[in-house]
């Protein structure tokens, strides 16, 4: 049984056995408590041991971080904050943790400190209540999706083209390096046709096109899987390998895709709000005060809608609030997204119709010959959350679109076999995890949601 039902028990001096990690060990004269964690929740069980009850010598060997295991009675417990507690009978160590070296020693580390020793934060109150909420909301993931008739389609990770068109792919090869780059510096020219797919191949950056192959399969599909950018940013929005979920659903225009992104939203929080309490009080209380009642709200009020051409002449009238002054044609910036939600609207809101020319190559181009359906979910304190589209359908103007950005038309055939046979209207839309979890949980940086963080330079 784990220690998140044990808690749960009414005790009545039952047997029960307990196996986790020390959190901390505290030696009274004739009493011994131990806390005990095994991950299953944020609180940890107190177990009292009674000096002179067989079982000494290994209470003196127990160390912060060491695995135990303990076989005693569930009683009512005298402190305060707590109704259970274990009278220990029996305690074994199942693994020691020397008290010189193992890192984990204080109540309270930095997160700084903690992401130099990403095998073992996860042993933290903070990094586990974040994996948790994780794990919950992957949970939550599926369930929207599947109870909506969606299928879960595994798309690839290694791909021969860009999704988004901007070249920070991570390239991967079985070419021998050394030969390579002596053989480039020879004659300027490698050979691809000898690489293991006889051509470039890169990690993938979305799954989305590959999704839309089997949403005019199947009708609705979902990905939700790793993704790769190679872009060389050490901030705290970025991540080199993160998860992405995308949803792509043949039928569904703009203003249907606005709302399954509305509703997704409102059901994770909703979802989480529910089911992870005792995470969510912590970070409430110790991570960024009022996030509960943000979630609450939005997870309730109607998202605002409005055309970028209009939040643009909105940014413009306070301008002078912006490090980036805001111009019809500029890709919004973090700023300008947290005005609209925060002081304009004072809730989320979803941007439409930006310009062509500062989005993707497969977006449905509107008739004013400027613009594309598109929309951005933004939210407060954070930012954009989701961006998606209407996808292009018509295939001379998705071809010259193509050409235009200097993208190789015969790389892109099998796209646009979608459009040469059985052509649907159909939309989509890709939700960062990582954002979506940092957003939910208040972490400051997004590498502290994730359970390995990949950054630039950094690899562990």
């Amino acid at each position: 049984m784990q220690i998140k039902d044990i808690l749960k028990l009414e005790p009545q001096n039952q047997k029960i056995e307990i196996q986790g990690w020390v959190r901390t060990k505290r030696a009274m004269k004739n009493m011994t408590f131990i806390e005990v964690n095994d991950g299953s929740c944020l609180a940890g069980i107190q177990c009292v041991y009674a000096l002179g009850g067989g079982a000494d010598e290994t209470v003196e060997r127990i160390t912060t971080g060491a695995a135990i295991r303990i076989t005693g009675l569930l009683t009512p417990s005298p402190a305060t904050g707590q109704k259970v507690e274990a009278a220990c009978k029996e305690i074994e160590i199942l693994g020691e943790a020397g008290a010189a070296d193992y890192p984990l020693q204080k109540k309270r580390h930095s997160l700084e400190f903690l992401r130099t020793i990403p095998h073992l934060r996860g042993r933290t109150r903070s990094i586990g209540a974040v994996m948790r909420i994780r794990s919950r909301l992957a949970y939550a993931t599926h369930n929207f999706f599947q109870e909506r008739g969606f299928f879960y389609i595994h798309t690839p990770v290694i791909t021969t083209n860009d999704a988004e068109g901007a070249g920070s792919m991570f390239q991967v090869t079985t070419l021998d390096l050394k030969k390579t780059a002596a053989k480039w510096t020879a004659d300027g020219v490698i050979d691809y046709k000898q690489d293991f797919f006889g051509k470039k191949a890169y990690l993938t950056v979305s799954g989305q096109l590959e999704g839309e192959t089997y949403a005019t399969a199947l009708s609705r599909i979902y990905t939700f899987g790793p993704t790769f950018r190679a872009e060389n940013s050490n901030t705290s929005r970025h991540l080199a390998e993160f998860w992405m979920i995308e949803p792509e659903a043949a039928f569904f225009d703009i203003h249907l895709n606005m709302e399954l992104a509305e509703d997704f939203l409102k059901y994770l929080f909703a979802d989480v709000l529910k089911n992870c309490e005792e995470d969510m009080a912590f970070f409430d209380e110790y991570v960024e005060k009022g996030i509960i009642k943000n979630l609450e709200h939005t997870a309730e009020v109607k998202f605002e809608r409005i055309t970028y051409t209009d939040a643009v002449l909105e940014l413009e009238k306070n301008k002078e609030k912006f490090e980036f002054k805001p111009f019809w044609g500029c890709d919004l910036q973090t700023e300008h997204e947290k005005f609209l939600t925060e002081t304009v609207a004072k809730k989320p809101v979803i941007v439409t119709d930006y310009p062509k020319g500062i989005k993707a190559f497969y977006m449905k181009q509107n008739k004013d010959g400027k613009t594309v359906r598109a929309m951005d979910v933004l939210v407060p304190k954070l930012g954009e959350i989701i961006g998606g589209s209407e996808r292009e359908t018509d295939m001379d103007l998705l071809e010259n679109r193509i050409n235009e950005l200097g993208m190789k038309t015969a790389d892109y055939t099998w796209y646009l076999d979608l459009r040469r046979y059985g052509s649907v209207p159909h939309s989509g839309f890709g939700l960062g995890f990582e954002r979506l979890v940092q957003y939910v949980t208040g972490m400051a940086n997004i590498r502290d949601c994730i359970p390995y963080p990949r950054t630039a330079q950094t690899a562990v």
